[in-house]
């Protein structure tokens, strides 16, 4: 299928590994010149982008001065790709409210919400310009809070909100703007022993592996599995391209049928 976005400019955020990674592959292989942004700066995502931002983006310099530096690098940005989330899993209690301070409350959302706000509104001048699309990566625990750390989810609900309000405002000057909720990736976060996957499992008392192998089924998974990141990044290549010109507003969720009502 040919998507019609070669020699678009494109903004990834969280690029460096996992999910991110595979957006910007996945949109360097359609001819995309994307311009990935993290805090670390991988070998994969030098060899896909076009240019790469080293940055902090929870921060809303680093989040602002992501987008002066892609646009000086690709002079304009057709697409952005607000992925970066989570957070650091030393960082992330896995206690209950009154466990959590307000310190991971404020580290949660400036991650998982204010930096696709700080970002977005910097490419906006240039997004509309070029009449382009915005895709940010939320998640199913916007819906199923159960299960994340404590802020994570109600950062990731205020994310798909702040899409919708975003598409409601765009759509009438051409700019399309969808959100894109997976459930658990076989990403670093959860694969990575010293990642947030680790972290459960310590917590929880079992071994990484089999913490993974018995994942689809306590999350009763329909698919048996969980989401490769490539397949996120399709449906996030495909959410950019001309093929899916009249998809305003929706959240699209790819979670192997984890969820059981719409």
């Amino acid at each position: 299928m040919e998507l019609g976005i070669s020699g678009k400019t494109a903004i990834v955020t969280g690029a460096g590994r996992g999910i991110g990674l595979a957006i910007a592959q996945a949109l360097a292989a359609e001819g995309v010149r994307v311009v990935g942004a993290s805090r670390t700066i991988t070998p994969e995502l030098e060899k896909a982008a076009a240019a790469t931002v080293s940055v902090d983006l929870s921060t809303r310099d680093g989040a602002t001065g992501v987008v002066e530096q892609a646009i000086a690098a690709v002079g304009g940005i057709d697409f952005l790709v607000n992925n970066v989330g989570a957070g650091d899993p030393d960082k992330l209690s896995l206690g209950g409210i009154l466990d959590v301070d307000d310190e991971q409350w404020q580290t949660i959302f400036d991650l998982n919400l204010f930096s696709a706000v700080w970002t977005t509104r910097a490419a906006l001048p240039s997004i509309l310009e070029r009449k382009g699309a915005i895709v940010n990566i939320s998640s199913i625990n916007a819906r199923v809070p159960t299960g994340s750390p404590v802020g994570y989810a109600e950062a990731k609900a205020a994310l798909t909100q702040f899409g919708k309000r975003l598409s409601e405002e765009l759509a009438p000057h051409g700019v399309r703007v969808n959100t894109v909720s997976p459930g658990p990736v076989a990403s670093p976060l959860w694969t990575d022993p010293n990642g947030f996957g680790g972290k459960v499992a310590d917590a929880s008392g079992v071994s990484h592996g089999d913490l993974l192998e018995n994942l689809p089924g306590q999350f009763g998974i329909a698919s048996g599995r969980i989401t490769k990141p490539e397949e996120v990044a399709d449906l996030v290549a495909f959410l950019l391209s001309e093929r899916a010109a009249n998809i305003h507003g929706a959240d699209h969720v790819i979670d192997g049928g984890t969820l059981k009502a719409s």
